[in-house]
């Protein structure tokens, strides 16, 4: 019997202190979220918002989670990155999948399945000429990963995903003050709001594209998508991600639903993030129906998040990140 504990946990924007942030310092964050990751006891995890650090004559590379993981198990483990293609790490929130198990692939995915979406903005100050591209900030990152490297071709398919927010995108000439997100008009916020909904949805819809490419080649393939989606589980950019056959009508299509593992746990305690008083489930763990044989239980770690609404209102920087991480145990014979 062989367990594996697969975990995804959003680190807010992890990375050493800067001098225009000069606290919580990386041994503050540290200190309290090392912690975290032992307790997740994670053969897999996915991590999201994970800056990477440069030193002199050195590419960039993620020294920061190297040492929040060292002294757990995962000290020493493989890190599988989004990268650029002109250095080894992005500056800024790159998505990470750590694991001692061997990776045998992986790729990272950026308008490779649906191609990037053109608007021409309507409150946009100069006035858009003509449409323009809406791009995507992160990439999919997704591994094939082997469980159980001494039976051959025990592969799981990890994908970690993290959406876009439902912070406004910009629009040219419409945001008087950036650091406070104040607005020159309601109907400018909203467009912006539409265009962040419109990059969500298109990574969704990368992400079943990606899975349904899975499954042509080998329907029994065992998937996990897993990270920081930005949306709650009736929201569109999961269900779409989840394909319910309650959604496509088409009951042919019912090896093909993925099923959110936070369903196992009580609805009270189901929430990631803390905002304005209110419990939200936006950080997710979706599993092919096959995986749910070997599935024995998740766990959400969120007996101390604060409210993050009230962080940004008075511009507090707690050192912990404002996600909670999702655990998930699975057996595999």
């Amino acid at each position: 019997m062989t367990q594996i504990r697969i975990a995804t946990f959003n680190l807010e924007n992890f990375d050493e202190a800067s001098p225009n942030a000069p606290h919580p310092t990386l041994d503050e964050r540290i200190a309290l979220m090392k912690p975290q990751i032992t307790r997740l006891r994670a053969d897999i995890a996915c991590f999201q918002e994970v800056h990477g650090q440069e030193r002199p004559g050195q590419p960039r590379a993620l020294l920061a989670l190297k040492e929040l993981l060292a002294g757990t198990n995962l000290d020493g483990a493989t890190l599988t990155s989004t990268k650029p293609a002109v250095d080894a790490v992005f500056d800024m929130r790159n998505i990470v999948i750590a694991t001692h198990l061997p990776v045998i692939k992986h790729q990272q995915l950026k308008n490779d399945l649906v191609n990037e979406p053109r608007y021409q903005r309507l409150t946009a100050n100069p006035p858009d000429a003509g449409p323009v591209a809406i791009g995507i900030e992160r990439p999919i990152l997704h591994a094939q990963i082997d469980i159980d490297h001494a039976a051959p071709g025990r592969l799981l398919h990890v994908i970690n995903v993290h959406l876009k927010s439902k912070i406004p995108s910009d629009i040219p000439g419409r945001v008087i003050d950036p650091q406070k997100g104040i607005w020159s008009s309601a109907d400018s916020w909203a467009e912006g709001s539409f265009l962040s909904s419109m990059k969500r949805m298109s990574q969704a819809l990368e992400v079943r594209r990606l899975i349904d490419q899975i499954l042509d080649d080998d329907p029994d393939a065992r998937i996990i998508v897993a990270g920081d989606f930005n949306a709650e589980p009736e929201e569109v950019p999961v269900l779409a991600i989840c394909g319910n056959v309650e959604d496509t009508n088409n009951g042919d299509l019912a090896t093909r639903v993925l099923v959110p593992i936070e369903h196992t746990i009580p609805s009270e305690a189901r929430y990631t993030l803390f905002h304005r008083g209110r419990g939200q489930m936006i950080d997710h763990m979706l599993v092919t129906r096959n995986l749910l044989a070997h599935y024995r239980g998740s766990e959400i770690h969120n007996e101390i998040l604060h409210d993050d609404s009230i962080a940004f209102a008075t511009d507090i920087k707690y050192p912990e990140s404002d996600h909670a991480p999702v655990v998930a145990t699975f057996d595999f014979d």
